[in-house]
């Protein structure tokens, strides 16, 4: 959901793992003379078209090949604990976006998913908060943003997909632990 935590989480999380990169989605928008308009003339932001998807699966499979050559990974984490003593040779990739689970191509890489979720009102609040280039006109969240949302949302929830649901409405703090315990986790089994 926008404005979730996304991003915070994963910036959290970097400094907490183990030679541990980010791809950000945000990283691949389209210019805006490349975004098309809707019917009402809301720019299609929260679309798959308005991103370079192609490109972001690219970087993904790039960072998969050579992750210790990346640049961004993790020296020495913050608050090591004996869980992650000897992981020298694991590499972790976050990658942080709003469409990540309904892009097929990159179904096939993802060890764990995660889905922050947000009550309309609470998103709304949020999304208000902030300033976007192009910023929002005042029907942008409910004629586009939370539709696309939950449409985008139902998709994934059909498919079936191997989702662990974040209330995002949750502190930093709680769902940041939560997220590093299920990491941590994960790491033990694949080292199995």
């Amino acid at each position: 959901v926008t404005n979730g935590g996304k991003t915070t989480l994963a910036e959290k999380l970097k400094k907490m793992l183990p030679n541990c990169d980010i791809i950000s989605q945000d990283d691949f928008f389209k210019p805006e003379s490349e975004v098309e308009t809707d019917e009402r003339g809301f720019k299609r932001y929260d679309v798959l078209d308005a991103l370079y998807m192609d490109e972001m699966v690219n970087s993904i499979r790039n960072w998969m090949k050579s992750p210790a050559s990346s640049g961004g990974v993790t020296e020495e984490p913050q608050n090591t604990c004996a869980n992650l003593k000897n992981t020298e040779d694991v590499y972790i990739l976050i990658v942080e976006g709003f469409l990540l689970y309904n892009y097929e191509p990159l179904n096939e890489l993802w060890n764990r998913r995660y889905f922050l979720t947000l009550p309309y009102e609470e998103c709304k609040r949020r999304r208000s908060t902030r300033v976007y280039q192009p910023a929002d006109t005042p029907e942008y969240f409910d004629g586009h943003v939370w539709p696309m949302y939950l449409k985008y949302k139902n998709e994934l929830e059909e498919n079936g997909s191997n989702v662990v649901y974040l209330d995002g409405t949750k502190s930093q703090e709680e769902l940041l632990s939560c997220l590093y315990t299920d990491i941590i986790q994960e790491l033990k089994k694949m080292r199995e």
